[in-house]
């Protein structure tokens, strides 16, 4: 599976992406700068964290613009996967790839703490190796996560299963519903605030995260080029 981790002026957790694919998967991974214009090897791509263009405007709304997110909406409509982690979030959400918008949390405050998720759907590309409703520890670090839908999207995304993460007990931001996580109604690409990939081994304080990765992996090997690889 070749996994693309996607550079923007002023990422800060590319690195910590590409170091969590190369200890939890073992699989080619590759940095790419924001100007590319062919993702087309890739079956996996990471929107890392970090302050694209410095959070002018928006959170993500410069980085929208960059030519590769042209180029992760057509692999997201040919059904490759495709995660956001935190800037990466407020990315997809402001390249419409995933409904809804992020506003400041409502502390007003940045938030940088370990937090507890409730795996609400386990049936997606991203979650196959967690239980339904379990309890994961995953690390938050922003200031703009409180995710808003209105009441209409609220209610499409209960219906899809497209909630896959919420926060459990405190809700660090105010996101409404205590939304952490969602996918988009094919499910292949999703959007999360808190830190898989700052949580793939115990010495960082938890290794919840690195199933995420697994769970990614093993559903592309279910895939006609996953099992067409494999067999190679």
């Amino acid at each position: 599976m070749n996994v693309a981790v996607l550079v923007f002026p002023g990422s800060n957790c590319d690195i910590d992406c590409y170091k969590a694919v190369e200890h939890t998967i073992r699989q080619p991974v590759e940095y790419v700068w924001h100007q590319a214009t062919d993702l087309s090897k890739f079956d996996l791509i990471l929107v890392p964290g970090g302050f694209s263009y410095g959070d002018y405007l928006r959170c993500g709304a410069i980085a929208r613009f960059s030519p590769v997110m042209e180029e992760v909406r057509k692999a997201a409509e040919a059904g490759k996967y495709v995660l956001g982690i935190c800037n990466g979030f407020q990315i997809l959400l402001e390249s419409g790839l995933l409904p809804g918008a992020m506003r400041r949390n409502n502390s007003l405050k940045f938030k940088c703490a370990p937090t507890t998720l409730e795996v609400a759907n386990n049936d997606t590309a991203f979650t196959r190796d967690y239980a339904a409703g379990e309890k994961i520890q995953i690390p938050i670090a922003h200031g703009e996560g409180n995710y808003y839908c209105d009441d209409e999207t609220l209610a499409r995304l209960e219906a899809n299963r497209q909630i896959v993460f919420r926060y459990s007990g405190e809700n660090p931001n105010g996101s409404v519903a205590d939304i952490a996580g969602i996918t988009n109604e094919r499910g292949n690409v999703l959007g999360m605030m808190p830190h898989p990939e700052r949580a793939v081994d115990t010495l960082l304080g938890s290794s919840d995260g690195k199933r995420m990765f697994t769970s990614v992996l093993t559903a592309w090997r279910g895939t006609a080029h996953g099992a067409a690889t494999a067999g190679r």
